[in-house]
Parts: structure tokens; sequence; C-alpha cells
């Protein structure tokens, strides 16, 4: 089975997580248990949007491969 990466963002990390592993969000119960390999915090929800979407995206995967993030 290969890894499947998960992308979001939250205001408490922790608790996501927990919600995440517990089964209770639907796109993830499949891929239990879920791991944290790397977060960064902002100042505003739309920051951490921006930047979600950027990871998404095809410039931001290169990012993160690029620096061994995934």
């Amino acid at each position: 089975m290969g890894s499947t990466i998960y992308y979001g963002s939250t205001e408490n990390l922790e608790i996501r997580l927990i919600k995440h592993n517990r089964g209770d969000v639907k796109s993830t119960k499949a891929r239990r248990p879920l791991i944290i390999h790397f977060f960064e915090e902002f100042n505003s929800r739309s920051e951490a949007f921006r930047r979600e979407q950027y990871y998404k995206s095809v410039n931001g995967y290169i990012y993160l491969k690029q620096n061994k993030i995934i």
C-alpha cells in the first residue's frame, strides 16, 4: 500500500488529528492512522489557506519533494 498525503488547515492541530484518527472525518477514515510529518503556523486563516493551496499545486509538491518534507 502506497502512502497518501493529506493537506489541511485547522485552528487546533491536536484536536484535528484526534478526529481524523478516531474516524470522524469521512475523507481520511480509510487511511488511518494519520501521522504528522510537517506543519506550519500562520497568523490568519487566509495565509494558512493560501499555503495549503500552494502545497496542493505542482510547484508546491515539487518544493515539498526537493526539501525532503514528503
